[in-house]
């Protein structure tokens, strides 16, 4: 099974070629894929790199973690996958978000609880809050 590793804090530019070579020097079977840009094209300072087998990943983590790279120190970890239901992914995008100019998603979390709500109500409709309160409990027909 292969792993991921999250390799961060590369400069804005450096050569990739530079960085497979630095990554062969611990081991063979390291590929390794930078993220850039979608409008300009520049690196946006992380990349990942899949490598075969468990013992290089380790060692590749003890040794380029914290190794400055370029005059940045690159930040080396084990990748954590994407839910798959993130929304992430452009080949499962869902085609209706109403906000597509925009670079953040709309996340809209919705927490359900069966627990009675502990806090006051606001203190400038509490007067009208008790006197529907009062209607409703006086009320002779069933709601």
């Amino acid at each position: 099974m292969s792993v991921r590793l999250y390799i961060g804090n590369l400069p804005q530019n450096f050569n990739v070629k530079e960085l497979e070579s630095l990554l062969a020097t611990v081991g063979d079977g390291i590929k390794f894929k930078a993220v850039f840009d979608r409008d300009t094209k520049a690196c946006r300072g992380f990349g990942f790199a899949n490598i075969k087998d468990e013992k290089v990943a380790n060692e590749l983590i003890e040794k380029l973690n914290g190794h400055e790279f370029n005059g940045n120190k690159l930040r080396v970890e084990r990748s954590e996958r994407k839910d798959s239901n993130s929304g992430g992914s452009r080949r499962g995008a869902s085609s209706n978000n109403a906000n597509k100019g925009s670079n953040r998603k709309d996340v809209k979390k919705v927490v359900h609880s069966d627990a009675p709500i502990k806090e006051a109500p606001d203190p400038r409709w509490a007067g009208e809050l008790s006197k529907l309160k009062d209607l409703l409990a006086n009320q002779k027909t069933p709601v």
